[in-house]
């Protein structure tokens, strides 16, 4: 295994994606805004004070913590902390992981669950699988990244569209974590990927505009492209959240790639003070980084 050579890789990649997900909260749901938003705002939405992060975070900080405490994925432990966090708040979850849980929580198996939201609603391939799965990179080298990322996806979201691009963002995480470039790590990732219609948009990104969507394969093309052609974490970010639409997703995304190639370092500090639970979010990558080295 090839192992993190800096912690701050790894806390860029969860913070990263922590700050991604509270700067785009206040856009979800709209057209890409008149002013660009450069800092943390309250959500028109909610009650909620700025810098407060959405169930994206909440549900990676509850993978974080299970590869950390398992030492390795575990699905009954994840599924367990998974619905332990919706049930506090299920008004932010969506609706294929809403109805999964519930189905779970009834007694039905993750992968019994999972099928039957896909064949009632005619889809499962909303992007809820792909923004949790970011810690996953952190944790893992090799094919084990591809591997667990398509299982934890499987817990949910049955379309195997939905694990693919969660195999990719991660396996860019994962060497981005490694020191590897972006350019390389893309490359590894396209080659990597066995799923033809996600190697067939993410291989062109620079084809088709970023789209902001709840679509697992354009919020996942739309991260990955804005990363790709941005240099800096606050470039890659604040594009991200601006585009409105699925903004808190994208921004999550496109923040944990960004977080990994630049560090923890490379967050501007405004953003860092302004986080909610920041000491959460860095205790809980530290403990993912040193257990990933043993």
């Amino acid at each position: 295994m090839i192992f993190i050579s800096s912690f701050l890789h790894a806390a860029g990649a969860l913070t990263g994606l922590a700050i991604g997900d509270a700067l785009g909260a206040p856009l979800e749901g709209l057209p890409p805004p008149m002013r660009k938003v450069t800092d943390m705002e309250q959500s028109p939405k909610s009650k909620w004070k700025k810098g407060i992060f959405t169930d994206d975070t909440a549900q990676a900080l509850a993978v974080a913590e299970s590869l950390a405490v398992c030492r390795g994925y575990s699905p009954y432990d994840l599924i367990t902390r998974l619905i332990s966090g919706y049930q506090k708040h299920p008004e932010l979850y969506g609706p294929t992981s809403s109805r999964v849980f519930e189905l779970v929580i009834t007694g039905k198996s993750p992968q019994d669950a999972a099928r039957t939201v896909h064949l009632l609603a005619g889809s499962s391939r909303s992007n809820g699988s792909v923004m949790r799965g970011p810690p996953i990179g952190i944790f893992y080298s090799g094919p084990m990244v591809e591997a667990c990322s398509e299982v934890c996806s499987s817990l949910t979201h049955y379309d195997p569209v939905c694990g693919a691009c969660s195999a990719f963002l991660n396996r860019m995480i994962s060497d981005l974590c490694r020191g590897i470039s972006k350019e390389r790590a893309y490359g590894r990732a396209l080659a990597r990927c066995s799923n033809d219609e996600v190697a067939s948009r993410i291989g062109e990104y620079q084809r088709y505009e970023p789209l902001s969507d709840l679509d697992a394969l354009l919020a996942t093309h739309a991260a990955i492209r804005v990363f790709m052609e941005e240099e800096g974490f606050e470039a890659v970010v604040t594009r991200a959240a601006n585009l409105g639409g699925d903004s808190d997703t994208v921004g999550a995304l496109a923040g944990s790639l960004a977080g990994a190639a630049f560090g923890i370092g490379g967050i501007p500090t405004r953003w860092l003070t302004e986080l909610d639970a920041l000491p959460l979010v860095i205790f809980t990558a530290y403990r993912l980084w040193f257990v990933s080295k043993e």
